[in-house]
């Protein structure tokens, strides 16, 4: 009999979660700030995260809610408000990042009870995190609700902040090595990104040379 896969509609949510997030790795972290109806900094990590689109600039952020159906910090004040700030989380903020997990009370800043210092941003009134290699001032664009538990955000990135070094500014070059990105797995595991290859993308015409010259070696 063929292999016919894992179905997803016949696992509990438990197993698609543990399932999906095995197999969709390294994902981006996501470090959001945002604030609360009395102006406190939250600020929450996200692994359902990436970038979507360059024109116009989105990103795109799975929204969790709480199991009795109520939105977490996080969606809420961006309910409200319709700022946030996302963070890159690099090797050196990986700690604080996984403490702003913490399930800290509602109302409690996750940046104060873990001392991260602040920034004020230019496009959006929530502060960004003076320690993240890069912050990306957002407003909210569109949400779509898939369930009583998940929110899609899309959010338009206004503005990004590059810790000096990082960014070659002539050609926008992303120093990779000064960088030092995380990236999320599964469970508790995590993964740096030191080891990299190259893959030049080529023109057809190019693949078929290549495929012709491989040819006359083989025969």
């Amino acid at each position: 009999m063929a292999d016919k896969g894992i179905s997803l509609r016949e696992l509990d949510p438990r197993d698609r979660y543990k399932l999906l997030c095995g197999v969709v790795v390294p994902r981006p972290i996501a470090l959001v700030t945002t604030l609360d109806e009395n102006g406190a900094v939250n600020a929450a990590p996200f692994s359902f995260f990436n970038v979507f689109s360059e024109t116009p600039a989105l990103i795109v952020l799975g929204l969790q809610h709480k199991p009795d159906h109520s939105p977490k910090d996080t969606t809420r004040n961006i309910h409200r408000d319709g700022e946030f700030v996302v963070h890159m989380v690099d090797e050196a903020l990986s700690v604080a990042m996984n403490d702003c997990a913490v399930d800290f009370p509602s109302g409690d800043s996750e940046v104060a009870a873990t001392g991260l210092a602040t920034l004020p941003s230019v496009d959006v009134k929530v502060p960004r995190l003076a320690a993240a290699p890069f912050a990306l001032e957002c407003r909210r664009h569109v949400v779509l609700n898939f369930s009583p538990d998940r929110e899609l955000l899309i959010g338009e990135v206004l503005r990004v902040h590059a810790r000096e070094g990082l960014v070659d500014a002539a050609n926008m070059y992303v120093d990779l090595d000064a960088y030092k990105p995380i990236g999320r797995m599964f469970g508790n595991l995590y993964t740096t990104q030191r080891d990299t290859f190259a893959l030049t993308r080529e023109s057809h015409a190019q693949w078929l040379a290549r495929q012709e010259t491989k040819e006359l070696k083989d025969a």
